[in-house]
């Protein structure tokens, strides 16, 4: 790669290799070849010497060593050698020779050949000055199809970095059309020869001139910096290919206009028709009648329009011509321009006929808008009226004289209201306003005026396609009385209809459904579109027995709809596949109609049925309770029961001694059976209570043993825990009459409860209060509480929550004292903060008589008050 002056690259010259030209590299060739003859001649001339000369002293040792001094005698072996040596000796001086004069030839040869080389790389140096004298790059493609592309020149003129890759990609730096219009040429030129010139944009706005040539079986680009009058020349083609193309478009356009369009020159001759003109003159194109001056209107129209348009002014005027050998009337405009005029004349013809037809129409029209009993007012474009009829001057009770002066919609408006006969408005300069927006509105607009007196006007706008607007006024005022009236009606019987809960459906005399309200879609599950196309009784008897499948009802119900005259009212009970029960009633209406109601029963007969299964599932569960309560108590406790009893045996000393495991062992399972075996006392109470078998051991039960005897049974779990007990209870407060046992598991579940969620260092209180009727036992502790939202839920079977402490139980200590409370005929209040601690209260009765818990128990899911 070799860098020029202006910053440039090339990479190869196109001239051939090392940069000489072809005649250069065969003269070196020749010269290189010399001297390589010349050296093996100078090769062959020192080794046939070095020959000779070993050769002729060995001939001459032997010579004289077989030579006498008496005589010399040549024998032929010596001649041959004596002559082979001279032979030699006189090729090797002739050799020699040979040598001396090559070496001096070849010498004065490289030194002409260096001053040759010298001299072309002078000239390829001032070549590629003169190429980097301009800005431009040079691209040669080489014959061979995939060579690789030469460049060389200032890269910047078509790419901001330098790169000859992108110098290759022309769509990098061209627009696409243009670049696909330049790799065109280029392909053209390398495959055919073909030399192309053309003028390039690029994208950056810049000039650039591209030329391409066929140069020594090679295909070579230059792009090159367009400045200067070729700058300009490119412009102005540039400006005349747009000029021409837009003429051509203008041309094309004209030429398909179904109007004649001509031009003339400064001397009045035709320049151009369009084809319209052509067939208008009858010609045979626009040729012919540009060649012959054929004319389509007359002397005088063109003499008007010559003197027109010679004063710089336009012409426009209506005329008529001959146009295809018929008389035609044409819209003629004529406009000077530079070198003449052009004019062009539009086919009016058909217009004419049309505005003398419309005014027939119009005419025609009016007589039978005269004619209405509705009262009608036509203004034009400008708010004049131009019509009126007779129902439009007796509605309003103006005088014809005034509206012959076409007055303008807003006279005539401010007239009916000094007279008082619009309706009232507070803006009346609003509401006239938006009253005229008619005039540019496109569709036609109704209101209702109410006027008074209790009058009603229907007004219809409607804005005429000429301009200007129709006023519609109808005297709806009994119509819309008698609407109202129905529409009353109407709504009343629909709103009866639509809010009774009954399914009613009335069919007509002809056995079509006339009315029916929501209910009756809702029950036989029908869609609304179906039912608004007013079906026959048997599409809908056939859409309902999908559901239901007493034809005999059905028939019965179609024969009461479709009878003409023993119209016997029709009853009965339905009962779909789905279980709905309902009631049906078919009643004939004066005017021949029917109307069937079904009335859902399910309800009712399901509730009846529900209390009837109730009833036997209650005794069936009375009888399962108490066989559960006899199986439990035999099956459950007379294992464990043993188990407890071997196990206090193995604990006996007298049975042999245990190890320290076996013993501790021994304890877990112990303990683990007592706890077992109170879970199932539990259990079994609990069934026993719910099943109503358990009664009270009623007697007199001290208050304060009962108290003192239930906090020993928790006075484990207070040392454990490090919690305080306070018994509060008066000196005197005695006995009453219950059932001991049952008291004591009150009192003990509830501390026992009452531990399990205090926290350490607490105290619980057990405090017992006789009034005139009860005895109140409280259990008070400080622990967690119980959020508002469970507090409902404490007494229910198995219900068990931490509330944030670690006692987890079985749940079925407050289950148990709910239950015992009721058997004793008391009750259990439960008080609790979340934080503060909980309170339970435990109120019992004084006196007793022996219950059981079918009398006094509720019902076991209920939660306590």
């Amino acid at each position: 790669m070799v860098s020029d002056s202006r910053g440039g690259q090339r990479r190869h010259f196109p001239w051939g290799k090392a940069g000489m030209p072809e005649m250069i590299r065969a003269d070196e060739g020749e010269s290189k070849a010399r001297r390589r003859r010349g050296r093996f001649l100078a090769a062959c001339a020192s080794l046939g010497g070095t020959f000779g000369s070993s050769f002729s002293l060995s001939a001459s040792s032997a010579f004289a060593a077989e030579q006498t001094p008496s005589s010399i005698v040549l024998t032929a072996q010596d001649t041959v050698a004596l002559v082979l040596t001279l032979g030699l000796s006189c090729f090797a001086v002739v050799t020699a020779i040979m040598l001396v004069r090559t070496r001096a030839r070849a010498s004065r040869r490289e030194s002409s050949f260096r001053d040759e080389i010298l001299a072309l790389r002078s000239e390829v140096d001032r070549v590629n000055a003169l190429l980097q004298a301009e800005p431009q790059i040079l691209i040669a493609w080489p014959s061979a199809a995939n060579a690789a592309a030469d460049i060389m020149g200032d890269l910047s003129l078509v790419a901001n970095e330098q790169g000859t890759e992108r110098v290759l990609a022309f769509g990098t730096w061209l627009d696409p059309r243009t670049a696909q219009k330049l790799e065109a040429a280029v392909e053209t030129l390398r495959a055919a020869g073909k030399s192309f010139v053309l003028p390039l944009i690029t994208v950056t706005g810049r000039q650039i001139e591209a030329e391409g040539r066929a140069i020594g079986g090679s295909a070579v680009l230059r792009l090159k910096d367009v400045s200067g009058i070729k700058l300009n020349l490119l412009e102005l083609t540039a400006k005349h290919d747009k000029l021409a193309a837009q003429n051509d478009a203008l041309q094309g356009l004209i030429d398909a206009l179904p109007a004649p369009v001509w031009a003339r020159n400064s001397a009045g001759r035709l320049t151009f028709v369009n084809a319209a003109y052509s067939r208008a003159v009858e010609a045979d194109d626009s040729q012919d009648a540009v060649a012959r001056g054929v004319e389509l209107l007359d002397r005088g129209a063109r003499d008007d329009v010559a003197r027109a348009v010679a004063s710089g002014s336009t012409f426009s005027a209506r005329l008529p011509a001959i146009a295809a050998g018929a008389r035609h009337s044409f819209d003629v405009i004529g406009a000077p321009s530079q070198n003449g005029s052009a004019g062009m004349a539009i086919d009016v013809t058909e217009n004419e006929g049309l505005r003398t037809e419309l005014k027939r129409v119009v005419d025609a029209h009016r007589r039978t808008l005269d004619q209405l009993n509705s009262a009608v007012a036509i203004y034009s474009a400008d708010q004049t009226l131009v019509f009126y009829n007779a129902a439009f001057r007796a509605l309003w009770d103006l005088d014809a004289a005034f509206l012959d002066q076409a007055p303008t919609d807003s006279a005539v408006l401010e007239r009916l209201r000094a007279a008082h006969r619009l309706p009232e408005e507070q803006d009346f300069r609003q509401w006239k306003a938006q009253l005229h927006e008619a005039y540019r509105a496109v569709e036609t607009k109704e209101q209702l005026w109410h006027l008074s007196g209790g009058k009603a006007l229907r007004v219809v706008t409607t804005p005429n396609p000429e301009g200007g607007v129709t006023y519609l006024f109808d005297d709806v005022t009994e119509r819309l009385d008698l609407a109202r009236r129905y529409d009353a009606l109407i709504k009343v019987q629909s709103e009866t209809l639509d809010h009774l809960s009954e399914a009613v459906a009335v069919f007509g005399s002809d056995g079509r459904i006339r009315l029916h309200n929501p209910a009756f879609e809702r029950l036989w599950k029908l869609q609304p579109e179906a039912l608004a196309q007013r079906p026959h009784v048997e599409a809908v008897i056939a859409w309902c027995q999908a559901q239901h499948d007493d034809s005999s009802l059905w028939r019965a119900i179609r024969t009461a709809v479709t009878a003409i005259d023993e119209r016997t009212p029709v009853t009965g009970t339905l009962e779909r596949r789905d279980g709905t029960v309902m009631v049906c009633a078919s009643v004939p209406l004066p005017d021949g109609a029917t109307m069937v109601t079904f009335r859902d029963v399910t309800d009712t007969v399901n509730v009846e049925r529900a209390l009837r299964d109730r009833n036997e599932a209650l005794e069936t569960a009375d009888r399962i309770k108490v066989n559960f309560v006899q199986h439990v108590s035999y099956e459950l406790r007379s294992p464990l029961t043993n188990i407890i009893g071997f196990a206090h045996f193995l604990g006996d000393p007298a049975f042999g001694p245990l190890t320290g495991k076996q013993r501790e062992y021994l304890g877990y399972m112990t303990a683990s059976t007592n706890a077992l075996l109170a879970l199932i006392n539990n259990i079994l109470d609990l069934a026993t209570i719910d099943a109503g078998a358990m009664t009270l051991n009623l007697g007199m039960v001290d208050i304060r043993d009962a108290m003192n005897a239930a906090a020993e049974g928790i006075q484990d779990r207070l040392v454990s825990g490090k919690i305080a007990l306070d018994i509060q209870a008066s000196a005197n407060i005695g006995s009453f009459e219950a059932d001991e046992r049952r008291l004591r598991q009150v009192l003990f579940n509830l501390l026992s409860n009452a531990a399990g969620f205090s926290p350490q260092g607490s105290t619980i209180t057990l405090a017992a209060e006789r009034t005139a009727s009860s005895i109140i036992f409280t259990v008070t502790d400080h622990g967690a509480g119980i959020p508002e939202n469970v507090q409902g839920k404490v007494f229910d079977w198995f219900e068990t929550n931490s509330h944030g402490s670690n006692h987890r139980g079985s749940g079925l200590g407050l289950s148990l004292v709910r239950s015992f409370v009721a058997l004793h005929g008391g009750t259990v209040n439960l008080r609790s903060i979340v934080g503060d601690g909980t309170v339970v209260v435990c109120e019992f009765p004084i006196v007793q008589s022996a219950r059981k818990s079918d009398s006094t128990m509720p019902d076991s899911k209920q939660s306590a008050a």
